[in-house]
């Protein structure tokens, strides 16, 4: 076999989308895959042929090793254009692939004042936010050569040509800040209209535009009371006449579809008895529907809507009934088994007028639906039954939940043949942003496995147009700090670079308002929140910095530049010449788990000491953004910031021995992770991390800022067994508390479900929120060993951790140059490492104590002695001390179990312990205790130590 035939081109992709070829720019950048089974395969040119075996065929040769964002080689797209494109490679060995399969690449912006489609809604509606159907009629007296809709809306809409959706997406356009930005779809509609006579019709929902935003009772609409919609369709016959559809004063509409009220926080009133059979076909007698009035904005321009350059909102899953349930009350409840996003589709037959209702929740309490967390958003669907057979999907609408309480069902659900038949007929939608999953993650532990489980669905339901905070209460606003946080996680999981992106214009805009503040929410829709406020508003900084490292998203990094640095200089301005941001509101270590219920900004990290940290973590970023980008002035004016910001942290904060004056596991997290010390501190910091991890017992101590850093603190300062630790607690707070709870996402408080199954007091409480979830990102480097050694993934750094208490681990990431894999097992004293390098990268491989080495791509593996000490463990009695109990996996599950069966008293006083020290004895602990109760104890302990001796000697 020749070389020519072991390697092709695998996907070629213009621009950032993963669900088309479109080009939302004139100059679209392209990027493909080799497929190769040549060691070390690595590209010396590729060529990219434009519209291959047609007249005017162009070829253009490429002599660059890169196929990651390549820069277009041809003359800039026109508006409206459709070309094929192929890719070809040739390899260092001189052997050439052969071209790949054609993708056609098809322009989906506008030229400068293209767009002339007014926006139009109902004429006279009675209530605040009411749907509605619009519709008009043109005539084609030729077949049609291609044809694109362009169209946006204030709210939330779809398309309808001849009676068929134009497309599967949903909540079209989204969420963006429309004050300042909108968004349209470019969709191929050729295959829709006919010649003659064709119809055209929207249904259309308020959706974002018209909600209420806003707590305690405050809430109001932020951007408009009615929904509005603009269209545009441009249609090219086969005669060569080009032919533009637009909504105007002609359009009619009417309020009198199905769907009677909706609302993202409130839900969906559906009634069936109101559907209007044949409405978006040809010939509907239109002539009782009101002339649609047009919306004008005479106080500002209106925004023109721009290309959409992320993938929308679509269905993206279905799940089953798993159990049908009576509560208590009597109540019929639903579990689907996993917490999702979405809403229900319902196949019912039953009397006219009939009201069926769905209430939706996350999760029960005490065996009842627990709405106490949804707060003012109703979450409840009420569907109207026709009399006949009724499919029920609510439309513009989504929930967060696991359980849904049906009410009014006209079966018998007293029967199990009732309860079949219901299971039956009701099906969870699962929707989300259409991003292509890439990040899989697998160990030996099974509850670790869930763990990164729940992180997935918790990026997959909080990705809904924009990064939520929640999906299921009366808030999924896009939070700057969830997002900052939890970025790296995301972009390893999914495909999020477009995503991502695509929010970020929104980031820069709400800043250009606010004199460079990144505000707290984005979009900024509340009316707190207009000041700076640490780790919210460096998600200005550190996501655009995500994206380059993870997607090589260089041109993201330019395009959000001004915006970094104009954070960093409003950052500049209020730390003032001392160069600490110092008194001003924070949230800090946002819910770390000793604050208060009532107060999660009360943690043990100085808000002060976090804010100060991060100052000069956005000038370490906008510094090396400079760099990347040649602005030499600018890398030398913010690295020198960056500098005297960090002196002035170490001045203010730290000890000459190495401490943090806030001695809490954030602020070492941070000292650590951030480079603010030396190295022989950052060693001492790391040791005293690890001191007070082990002191609380190995619980977690941290909130959102320290959670996503303290495991890279902990392994890069020697401590990877006490991160072990940490990871496979299953105490609350841990990660894995939740799993025990039978947790299906990351939960939003370390308790927000009680050990004794009581939701947390706290007026904030979700169960799908995952910024805690951002340890993925550490399990998927330093667990497994696989991660970025260069932007993009270019070079791969292959460098497991093996932790106690996994027997193997592995991570699998489809990167932008093909599949690549690491992992380890364990076996026999031995190390198995195994890894796949895709073609055209290399991997840096640093096994555990070997050195650094360099490989292509290819599979690799290598066997080396297990580093991990085999401790033998010791008779534990009450004369043990509390840190050598902590230390002890086994001996300090079986002294909690044994102090349990005490009682709940002493099991609860156990439990909460935050003082695993070695100057305290487990009898000293309970010096309380009777002597009947110690007794009961010793026992338990004896048993322990007999079962150990026994496996020891087997």
């Amino acid at each position: 076999m020749n070389n020519e035939s072991q390697t092709s081109v695998g996907r070629v992709r213009v621009e950032r989308r993963t669900d088309g070829d479109f080009a939302d720019n004139p100059t679209p950048r392209l990027s493909w895959t080799v497929e190769s089974s040549v060691p070390g395969w690595w590209q010396a040119s590729a060529e990219v042929r434009l519209d291959g075996g047609r007249a005017g065929e162009r070829v253009a040769r490429l002599d660059t090793d890169e196929s990651r964002f390549v820069a277009w080689p041809f003359d800039p797209l026109l508006p409206h254009a459709r070309h094929t494109l192929e890719v070809r490679v040739t390899g260092v060995d001189g052997a050439v692939s052969p071209w790949s399969e054609p993708v056609t690449v098809r322009s989906v912006f506008l030229a400068d004042g293209e767009w002339v489609a007014p926006f139009v809604g109902l004429a006279e509606p009675q209530e605040h936010a009411v749907p509605g159907l619009l519709r008009t009629e043109l005539d084609l007296g030729a077949d049609v050569a291609s044809a694109t809709l362009y169209a946006s809306a204030h709210g939330v809409y779809q398309v309808e040509i001849n009676g068929q959706d134009v497309d599967s997406a949903v909540l079209k356009p989204g969420w963006t800040a429309y004050q300042h930005r909108l968004v349209h779809e470019a969709t191929d509609v050729t295959a829709l209209l006919r010649p003659g006579a064709n119809a055209v019709g929207v249904r259309l929902a308020g959706g974002w535009w018209t909600e209420r935003f806003g707590f305690h009772g405050a809430a109001e609409p932020f951007y408009g009371e009615q929904p509005a919609v603009a269209v545009q369709l441009r249609v090219v016959l086969t005669d060569g006449t080009t032919r533009v559809l637009t909504t105007g004063p002609d359009w009619r509409g009417a309020a009198t579809g199905p769907v009677v009220t909706s609302g993202i926080y409130a839900g969906e009133r559906i009634d069936a008895r109101r559907a209007v059979p044949g409405w978006s076909l040809p010939g509907f007698d239109d002539t009782a529907w009101p002339a649609v009035r047009v919306h004008t904005r005479p106080d500002e321009p209106d925004v023109v809507p721009e290309p959409a350059i992320a993938e929308p909102v679509r269905r993206v899953d279905e799940l089953a009934v798993r159990d049908v349930i009576t509560t208590p009350s009597g109540r019929t409840v639903l579990d689907f088994g996993q917490n999702l996003v979405g809403r229900l589709r319902v196949r019912v037959a039953g009397e006219r007028g009939r009201v069926v209702t769905l209430r939706h929740a996350e999760v029960l309490e005490h065996g009842e639906l627990g709405v106490r967390p949804l707060r003012a958003a109703a979450a409840t669907d009420h569907l109207v039954l026709s009399g006949g057979d009724d499919v029920f999907e609510p439309e513009f609408t989504f929930h967060g939940f696991r359980y849904a309480e049906i009410d009014g069902w006209p079966g018998d659900l007293g029967t199990k043949a009732g309860r079949a038949a219901l299971r039956d007929a009701v099906t969870a939608v699962v929707i989300s942003s259409d991003m292509r999953r890439t990040g899989w993650f697998e160990c030996s532990d099974e509850r670790v496995n869930r763990l990164h489980e729940n992180v997935v669905w918790g990026t997959r339901g909080n990705f809904v147009s924009l990064p939520t905070d929640c999906p299921q209460r009366d808030e999924r606003l896009g939070w700057t700090g969830d997002i900052q946080v939890f970025g790296p996680t995301a972009s390893y999981l999914f495909d999020s670079d477009a995503f991502l992106a695509s929010w970020l214009r929104d980031v820069a805009a709400e800043q250009a308002a606010r004199d460079g503040v990144c505000p707290i929410v984005v979009p900024m829709v509340l009316p707190f929140g207009a000041k700076p406020a640490a780790a919210w508003g460096d998600a200005a900084t550190v996501v655009p910095t995500t994206l380059l490292e993870r997607f090589a998203d260089r041109r993201a990094l330019a395009e959000q530049y001004p915006s970094m640095r104009a954070w960093a200089d409003a950052l500049l301005a209020v730390a003032g010449e001392r160069l600490l941001w110092e008194g001003m509101f924070q949230f800090g270590d946002w819910l770390d788990p000793d604050a208060p219920p009532d107060d999660p900004a009360g943690a043990k990290a100085d808000p002060d000491i976090v804010a100060s940290a991060y100052l000069v973590r956005s000038l370490q970023l906008v510094t090396s953004a400079a760099r990347e980008l040649g602005d030499d002035a600018g890398a030398t004016r913010y690295g020198d910031l960056t500098e005297r910001a960090r002196q002035a942290w170490v001045r203010e904060y730290t000890t000459p021995a190495g401490r943090v004056v806030s001695d809490a596991q954030t602020a070492y997290a941070l000292a650590i992770t951030f480079g603010l010390v030396d190295e022989a501190t950052r060693a001492a910091m790391g040791d005293r991390l690890a001191w007070l991890v082990r002191r609380a017992g190995y619980r977690i101590g941290t909130g959102f800022v320290g959670t996503p850093i303290i495991q890279d603190a902990l392994t890069e300062t020697g401590h990877a067994d006490v991160a072990a630790r940490l990871l496979l607690q299953t105490g609350v707070p841990s990660w894995l508390y939740a799993v025990t709870m039978g947790a299906t996402t990351i939960w939003e408080r370390w308790d927000s479900m009680l050990p004794d199954g009581s939701i947390n007091p706290g007026e904030m409480t979700s169960f799908n929120h995952y910024a805690f979830g951002a340890v993925a990102d550490w399990l998927h480097r330093t667990v497994a060993g696989l991660a970025p050694d260069t932007h993009g993934y270019r070079r791969l750094r292959v460098a497991p951790v093996p932790i106690a208490g996994l027997d193997r681990a592995a991570a699998r990431f489809e990167t932008a140059y093909g599949l690549a894999e690491a992992g380890w097992t364990a076996q026999d004293g031995q190390l198995v490492v195994r890894a796949v390098v895709p073609p055209n990268t290399t991997a840096v491989v640093v096994l555990p104590g070997g050195p650094e080495t360099e490989v292509g791509s290819g599979h690799h593996e290598w066997t080396v002695p297990d580093p991990r000490e085999r401790l033998e463990p010791r008779a534990v009695t009450l004369s043990s001390t509390l840190g050598e109990i902590a230390d002890d996996p086994e001996a300090y599950e079986a002294v909690l179990a044994a102090v349990d069966a005490l009682g709940a008293e002493w099991g609860g006083t156990l439990r909460s312990l935050k003082d695993w020290t070695d100057q305290r004895t487990l009898d000293d602990e309970l010096v309380r205790l009777s002597p009947a109760a110690k007794e009961r104890l010793r026992d338990a302990l004896d048993e322990l130590n007999a079962r150990r001796v026994v496996r020891v000697a087997g």
